[in-house]
């Protein structure tokens, strides 16, 4: 796919599984619906943010409009979520005195996702342990529930995350818990999770806590913690702050955002193909992602992602293109422009209701019900990038996490490419030898020793491969490595091969090759193994290798 076809709008989308996914009057349901769902949590990831409600409902704005028209999903909708609000939230509190600078990371980081999707970079993000993903999606959910703790008791939330939050519940007294807002916000969450399916269907109940709550508040509970005055319009335009300085400091967390983005968004594409029966492109998605940002950025906006939830509903209300995440947006943009003396009622404890079960639900029970089941070593991955989650950040999480999963793999995978190592004299010993090439060997009484090599090697078995060749190639006059069933050969496996002819030729064994071909041949060539092998000693056939060892055993006899 050319870079042009990667900015390209995408208005109707042509999923790769063939059929138009246009359905208007679906799309307008799913809009509609979505747009319902998205209010009240863009309105509680804005304030949860420190940015403000009207970022986070902008950011559903910019997101979830471009990135539906520029993206590779077609019935996903986007907007701010909980780990970019987790993230966006450190962003805006280091740089509280100057917010120019938070939105420019929100700029650098939908760019760096554009070079993500323009690098082809989106099909690798999806192969992220299923260990880690869970440790740091639990870890967000948890940093969440964490964090919307002080505004559940009636008190300010800290802008110093999870630690801050930690040191101020330790120190809070008694008496400055206000415990009407604590009823509220339990009755709230109590609701919540109890809201009836039938009603849901009609009205969602993060949407109907949001209508219920501040009309109670208003008129009963007046006194309680409130967002307070919100402004209306078309926000301006923030123009980037850029410094020589300040570059460092701000690619990071640009980064951060640009990599948990495409993470979660991806992983909510895989969900919207599995309910839709599409497939999605990744990296038009990664590009459609990284425009939603940037314009967020220039708005003032939270940055977003794909949204599990809101996409699933989409989806669920008959939405199947791109025209429904525009619509959506559209509708928001429509509440933005005169909701303003509505939502500066909002109460905070209400808000901090949603989050806290948006926590909740975030948190990966499904790994956490098989704990039990899952090996030792992949349950102390996902435990060590959920504590790297919670308490330091989420770049470096995710980092150690991926770094642990693949030593985990790097065992299990060294043991099970092993297997496809045999090595005997014996020909009975040795199954995928014909009745012939049995015969040929048995001429020569365990003068010639067979390595096969059957399915694929990499980094992980070379050590291992090196050290078996070692034990069993001393008492032998020829060696022939077969790799006729070989198939993936990376670069290390190919050094320890290279390992392997060396030592072979040190004990003065005549080396032979057979059934080179594919990848397996590009890899042993490419890191200049077979030019220790004369010509005449590599063979295409096996029987032909087999032939020529028996002869060379016979000649040396003779002489």
């Amino acid at each position: 796919m050319s870079v042009l076809k990667l900015l390209t709008p995408n208005l109707f989308g042509r999923p790769s599984g063939g059929q138009s996914s246009h359905n208007i009057r679906g799309d307008i349901f799913g809009g509609i619906t979505a747009a319902v769902v998205a209010l009240p949590l863009a309105l509680a990831f804005g304030v949860a943010s420190g940015a403000g409600a009207v970022a986070g409902l902008y950011g559903a704005i910019a997101t979830g409009f471009f990135a539906s028209l520029f993206g590779g999903t077609p019935a996903q909708i986007s907007g701010p979520t909980g780990p970019m609000t987790v993230v966006m939230g450190a962003v805006v509190a280091t740089h509280a005195e100057n917010l120019a600078e938070a939105f420019t990371i929100v700029m650098l980081g939908g760019v760096i996702q554009i070079l993500f999707g323009i690098l082809r970079v989106g099909k690798y993000v999806t192969y992220t342990p299923a260990s880690v993903v869970s440790g740091f999606m639990t870890g967000i959910g948890v940093i969440i529930v964490i964090i919307q703790t002080l505004p559940f008791l009636g008190s300010p939330a800290s802008t110093q995350g999870v630690t801050g939050t930690l040191q101020t519940l330790t120190a809070l007294q008694f008496d400055a818990i206000d415990f009407r807002a604590v009823a509220f916000a339990v009755a709230a969450l109590l609701i919540l999770i109890y809201w009836p399916k039938r009603l849901a269907q009609l009205l969602p109940a993060p949407l109907g806590i949001l209508v219920i709550g501040t009309s109670i508040s208003a008129l009963v509970f007046q006194g309680l913690p409130v967002i307070g005055e919100v402004p209306s319009g078309i926000p301006e335009i923030v123009m980037p702050t850029l410094s020589s300085g300040g570059m460092a400091t701000m690619l990071q967390p640009a980064f951060i955002l640009a990599l948990l983005g495409s993470i979660d968004s991806l992983l909510t594409s895989l969900v919207a193909d599995s309910v839709t029966k599409t497939q999605h492109d990744p990296d038009k998605e990664l590009v459609g992602q990284g425009i939603g940002n940037l314009l967020a950025g220039l708005l003032g906006a939270l940055p977003g992602a794909g949204a599990t939830m809101r996409t699933v509903v989409n989806v669920r209300a008959g939405g199947r293109s791109p025209v429904s995440g525009m619509l959506h947006a559209i509708i928001l943009l429509a509440l933005a422009l005169g909701l303003g003396p509505i939502v500066a009622f909002v109460p905070t404890t209400i808000l901090a209701a949603i989050l806290m079960k948006v926590g909740w639900d975030i948190i990966d029970w499904g790994y956490l019900k098989r704990i039990r089941r899952v090996p030792r070593e992949k349950v102390v991955v996902m435990l060590v990038t959920l504590g790297l989650t919670v308490f330091v950040d989420l770049i470096t999480a995710v980092g150690v996490g991926i770094i642990l999963a693949g030593f985990v793999n790097s065992r299990w995978l060294a043991e099970e490419q092993v297997k496809g190592l045999k090595q005997s004299a014996d020909a009975n010993e040795l199954e995928l030898l014909t009745a012939a090439e049995k015969a040929l060997l048995n001429t020569v009484n365990g003068r010639v020793l067979i390595t096969q090599l059957h399915g694929s090697f990499s980094y992980a078995s070379a050590r291992d491969l090196a050290r078996r060749d070692t034990q069993a190639i001393s008492p032998r006059d020829v060696v022939i490595y077969d790799f006729t069933h070989a198939g993936y050969v990376d670069p290390s496996a190919a050094l320890a091969f290279d390992e392997m002819i060396v030592l072979s030729r040190k004990h003065d064994r005549h080396v032979i090759v057979s059934g080179l071909t594919g990848h397996a041949l590009r890899a042993l060539s490419g890191m200049g193994v077979l030019d220790r092998i004369p010509l005449e000693q590599q063979f295409e056939d096996r029987k032909d290798a087999i032939e020529a060892a028996v002869t060379f055993c016979k000649t040396k006899s003779l002489a």
